[in-house]
């Protein structure tokens, strides 16, 4: 099983300087390096303090000179918002400072409040979406590729700064069951989330999965999932407060801009605001990997169980959470819970 940290950057409010926060992300990386997780992914998002990492590839090609070995993912770029033909040529400039280490997530973006700043129609972005996919998949198997379609037309053109990794790195879709099949039909991965929900959740999720897969006529394993989870250990019940509190709030931005209700008093800092979809922190417990290390793997060897993803991307940075609390948080996956979890795959699983 392979582990993942999840870097959304996010800032609750303005005792929070931007500079910090990305200082922060990027020690959250080279810590998760050390810790020994696979794979630090990094969020895309715009004009409001829910995120604050406007391009991933950006942190991807700062991240590949002060680590080596852990691989670098965009999560995601949402491509409706870029020109593919400059996207292009941007991924396989960081593919190169990465020497091969980029994984590539791409998705269509859900957040009315970004688009509208961008003058893209929101309700175009799966159609948008599609077509930039295409080109990008031209542009990343071809040494000279050509467009015509309904948002983009390119003529014969070459990508001057071609990935290390050939054909192309691997590819991750974000979305829902449409995203899936794609996925299946051209051999790409996928995120998935069941945000603070619990075994249930990631049942129907498992079901989604096979139905993708079978319509496709593709073996579920034909594809690699990533599980993005909020997860946590400790014996400190301040801190599982702290980090469950944190976690809330992320939720109820993500909630606030995918239902177009955002608010804010000046424009730039979200309002968070409480709503019905809120859990209490005690369901939350309930739901996720959070207590104890011994709960924690056991309640992980669970998830794995039923959703039999490849990966497990927990969430680290969210919103004020105390960077040095964090860090130590991550050095505790890498002593203790990976290789447990990992160890007792390895006897469950031939």
């Amino acid at each position: 099983m392979e582990f993942a940290t999840f870097i959304l950057a996010a800032q609750r409010g303005y005792h929070q300087s931007p500079d910090i926060v990305i200082r922060n992300s990027i020690e959250q990386a080279v810590v998760s390096e050390q810790a020994g997780f696979g794979t630090a992914w990094f969020a895309e998002h715009h004009f409001n303090n829910y995120s604050l990492i406007p391009s991933p590839l950006m942190m991807v090609a700062h991240c590949a000179g002060v680590t080596s070995t852990i691989r670098l993912g965009t999560a995601v770029c949402v491509l409706p918002l870029y020109k593919p033909q400059r996207l292009l040529s941007e991924i396989g400039f960081a593919d190169i400072l990465a020497n091969g280490r980029l994984e590539l997530g791409v998705g269509s973006g859900y957040q009315q409040f970004e688009f509208e700043r961008f003058a893209v129609n929101i309700d175009e972005a799966p159609a948008i979406f599609s077509e930039h996919l295409d080109v990008l998949l031209k542009g990343l198997n071809q040494n000279i590729f050509e467009h015509d379609g309904h948002y983009e037309k390119i003529p014969p053109t070459a990508i001057s700064v071609p990935t290390v990794q050939r054909p192309a790195p691997p590819i991750w879709m974000a979305g829902g069951p449409a995203r899936m099949k794609r996925a299946y039909r051209e051999g790409h991965n996928f995120f998935v989330t069941a945000f603070h929900d619990g075994l249930e959740s990631l049942s129907t999720l498992r079901g989604a999965i096979k139905d993708a897969a079978a319509s496709e006529d593709r073996n579920v394993t034909d594809a690699r999932i990533s599980l993005l989870r909020c997860c946590y250990a400790s014996d400190d019940e301040e801190e599982i407060n702290s980090y469950l509190d944190n976690a809330r709030f992320q939720r109820r931005l993500s909630e606030a801009l995918h239902q177009r209700r955002q608010q804010s008093h000046d424009g730039y800092l979200l309002r968070e605001m409480p709503t019905q979809q809120d859990l209490s922190f005690e369901a939350m417990r309930n739901n996720l990997p959070i207590g104890s290390v011994n709960r924690v793997i056991d309640r992980l060897l669970e998830e794995i169980d039923i959703l039999k993803p490849d990966q497990i991307a927990i969430q680290t940075q969210l919103g004020d959470f105390d960077q040095k609390t964090m860090l130590r948080q991550i050095e505790l996956w890498g002593d203790k819970i990976i290789p447990a979890i990992n160890k007792a795959l390895g006897h469950a699983w031939v």
